[in-house]
């Protein structure tokens, strides 16, 4: 049973001139649904293809073309509202958002303004054990992408390709909630995480596949408050949109800027204009794109192409019912059942295929918290440095499994162990057959372990006159023992011997 008791983190506060200045974000996620077909045609979403070469009839808005809805699109936007926890309407329509740019070759883009498919719902953002932040879901309604220009090829044209249009598109529009810049990366980090466990998207912010609208405002410390109690929106500052983000070190900074652009410009006694801002990566500042639309200037009316869309309650059971463990409940019963921290338990369970490793070391392995050490420590971080993903580990969860069960029966030590991990990173095999072939076992005979201890005390003298002393220079001898046996020894055998024959 997921623990959802936190603390709601404090808001971010920027000191200006004049005061105290509190920030208020809300964010419009356009999340691309993982599907092999665009959602109005059958033409393909591979990424990479040559310009113009996934262009349908209807996604060039050909005379006469019509679009048919592809029901798998529809249906990963109804598993991504089932895994934010929102409400799924049976009864949804779609509507024409007209404006014309190049690449939008219909002049309107097919979306769901007046009644979307997904109603509200809630993700919950850790920010710190026991810290984390619910972000309230408005909306998200299903859209088709449009083209994309591209205007750097040559210098004096610019040239089209049409290939992301018609992809189809969640946009994930949330309240007001989010309270600060690193809030924000959080959030949109959780989002894509949740979206990656469901397969609904693929959260690859390089590719576009996963871009982020930020609406940013400024209010004065008590004002926020009053907007929760009353949902007027009159109570917090204008707000201004920055467009296309998709890096989440630049939606940090873009926020920053932007929130203390609003606060100058505010206390200079000027008013802020709503606006849709660009930010530019090499300046570190946001710049005006155009003023901010509002629905009645994109005309929007209903698709006279598309029928409304009828979804039944069954259906939408059918798609509850295969919905996988989600993150939260992921870290939940990982700390419940292994006894994790609560850091370890987010860092195993921050990809799917991370957790699933790990908890294929723990069920051949057992001990939860050594298998967790193993895979975090050493496994991870190994792959961070030759830049791997846990795909492309060249330790399998059976190689470190078996690792971990030479711990724990006393094989070897942790030293060794480290070792043979990396001979196994490097060269593969059987980690039990590397042990025996190489001589790698942990000496655990204590009479061989003594005459060791009993050579190195002969030899040092004057160290065993200091040791007797102070007894914490015992650990130069156990040094010296582990060293001399190449690092076999039982360390705890070690230990107790020296301290024996010291205290003697």
């Amino acid at each position: 049973m997921l623990d959802l008791t936190y603390e709601s983190p404090a808001p971010k506060i920027i000191s200006g001139a004049t005061g105290d200045w509190e920030l208020v974000i809300g964010m419009e996620i356009h999340a691309q649904v993982a599907s092999q077909a665009k959602l109005f045609s059958g033409a393909s979403t591979r990424f990479g293809a040559e310009p113009n070469s996934n262009v349908a009839f209807v996604d060039a808005a050909m005379p006469g073309m019509l679009p048919v809805v592809n029901e798998f699109c529809i249906e990963q936007a109804v598993r991504t509202g089932l895994g934010l926890k929102a409400q799924i309407n049976l009864w949804s329509a779609f509507d024409r958002k007209n404006y014309f740019y190049p690449d939008l070759p219909q002049g309107y883009q097919i979306s769901q303004l007046y009644h979307p498919l997904v109603g509200e719902g809630e993700v919950l953002v850790d920010m710190g054990a026991g810290v984390a932040r619910l972000v309230r879901i408005e909306r998200i309604h299903v859209e088709q992408d449009a083209g994309k220009s591209i205007h750097d090829m040559d210098p004096n044209m610019s040239f089209v390709d049409l290939n992301r249009t018609g992809v189809a598109l969640m946009e994930i529009v949330s309240r007001p909630d989010i309270r600060g810049p690193e809030e924000a990366a959080a959030y949109v980090g959780k989002l894509r995480q949740i979206l990656r466990y469901l397969g609904t998207c693929d959260g690859n912010m390089q590719n576009g596949n996963l871009r982020a609208d930020v609406n940013v405002s400024v209010c004065r410390p008590g004002q926020y408050e009053k907007y929760q109690e009353t949902q007027d929106f009159g109570h917090l500052g204008t707000r201004c949109e920055i467009k296309n983000m998709n890096s989440m070190r630049f939606i940090q900074a873009a926020i920053d800027y932007e929130a203390r652009r609003q606060i100058a410009i505010l206390e200079d006694g000027g008013s802020i204009v709503q606006e849709t801002r660009l930010y530019d990566p090499d300046k570190g500042e946001t710049r005006s794109m155009r003023s901010k639309e509002e629905a009645h200037d994109y005309r929007y009316f209903p698709c006279p192409d598309l029928l409304p869309l009828e979804i039944e309650q069954a259906w939408v059971d059918g798609i509850a019912a295969t919905l996988p463990e989600l993150p939260d409940a992921k870290k939940a019963r990982f700390m419940a059942d292994f006894g994790l921290t609560d850091y370890d338990a987010s860092v195993l369970t921050a990809d799917l295929a991370d957790a699933a490793y790990f908890e294929t070391v723990v069920a051949d392995a057992g001990d939860g918290k050594l298998a967790a050490n193993w895979v975090i420590n050493e496994l991870f971080g190994r792959l961070k440095k030759d830049a791997r993903e846990i795909g492309e580990s060249p330790v399998s969860a059976s190689q470190l499994a078996g690792v971990i069960k030479l711990i724990k029966s006393g094989d070897i030590s942790g030293k060794i162990a480290k070792d043979l991990f990396e001979i196994v990173y490097t060269e593969g095999g059987d980690p039990a057959a590397i042990v025996e072939e190489r001589g790698m076992k942990q000496v655990t005979d204590t009479g061989a372990i003594e005459q060791a201890v009993n050579e190195i005390i002969a030899a040092n003298p004057a160290q065993v006159e200091k040791a007797k002393q102070n007894p914490k220079l015992a650990g130069w001898f156990v040094g010296q023992v582990m060293k001399a046996t190449g690092g076999k020894a039982n360390p705890a055998a070690v230990n107790k011997i020296v301290t024996q024959k010291l205290s003697s």
